[in-house]
């Protein structure tokens, strides 16, 4: 039996072939990018549609809960959006996981909820108040990079 670290690199290898092919993503850097936030910080992944979070950073007493969010970039491209972010359920941060062309990890960054929140809630873009979405830039500026440290 294959373990998940090799089939998490398969898929990797799918999805870049299937973009290569298709110039479409795949769909599955959410699952790439938990898998290697995970990895990459000795999370425990929570089960599959745990409400409001995606894992749980268990070196913290209590253990925080983490939503996790992924951005896959190829070639030129600007990062673009974050993905839409779910302030109805309880969790106490967001980790944005910046993937390459190949779906390799190139940064982590680290938001607290009030700051999520309070940039979500913040007069101007329909984007940012309606679908709970913002810039990655914007995301940055109220983040802390934890990966590469």
């Amino acid at each position: 039996m294959r373990s998940a670290d090799e089939i998490l690199n398969e898929v990797k290898t799918l999805a870049v072939e299937y973009y290569e092919l298709t110039g479409k993503p795949l769909g599955v850097t959410g699952e790439i990018a938990e898998a290697e936030a995970a990895r990459l910080l000795g999370l425990r992944l929570a089960d599959a549609r745990s409400p409001g979070y995606d894992a749980e950073d268990i070196r913290m007493d209590p253990a925080r809960r983490l939503q996790i969010k992924g951005r896959w970039k190829s070639g030129g491209k600007t990062w673009g959006r974050v993905p839409s972010i779910n302030c109805s359920h309880e969790f106490d941060a967001v980790l944005l996981v910046l993937l390459s062309g190949h779906y390799e990890v190139v940064e982590i960054w680290e938001a607290d909820r009030a700051a999520v929140i309070a940039r979500l809630k913040a007069p101007g873009s329909k984007a940012r108040n309606e679908r709970n979405s913002m810039g990655v830039s914007q995301f940055k500026t109220i983040a802390t990079r934890v990966w590469p440290a």
